[in-house]
């Protein structure tokens, strides 16, 4: 079976869009920043560094240092997907991320998006 597509894309070249988004509507580079290391335990310089590399999903996944505990109380849909139903654990992380930053992007409270 092939991979996705996405597990095989650069983390580096979808981080802009994140931050484009999430500055679009008025946020920070800091708040994605923020969330991307408490989704995924990276330091900043470490988070710098995996964009830095270009790593792809897989590998910016599989390096991250430690889910959060709490990322299983994400829950709701990114591109009509329950991000809680989705079966592939590397997916799951992905859409995650995504779920984390569409609430950034629709103005929740950071300390709600954090759980």
């Amino acid at each position: 079976m092939t991979k996705h597509r996405i597990f095989t894309t650069s983390f580096a070249s979808v981080y802009p869009h994140y931050v484009q988004k999430a500055v679009r509507k008025g946020r920070q580079k800091e708040e994605v920043d923020t969330i991307i290391c408490w989704l995924t335990g990276y330091k900043q310089t470490e988070l710098e560094k995996q964009i830095d590399e270009e790593v792809d999903f897989e590998t910016f996944f599989n390096q991250a240092p430690e889910l959060n505990p709490h990322a299983s109380l994400i829950k709701g849909v990114v591109c009509g997907v329950r991000v809680e139903e989705v079966e592939d654990p590397l997916m799951q992380k992905i859409r995650y991320l995504d779920k984390l930053i569409d609430e950034l992007a629709k103005g929740k409270a950071m300390e709600k998006i954090l759980r």
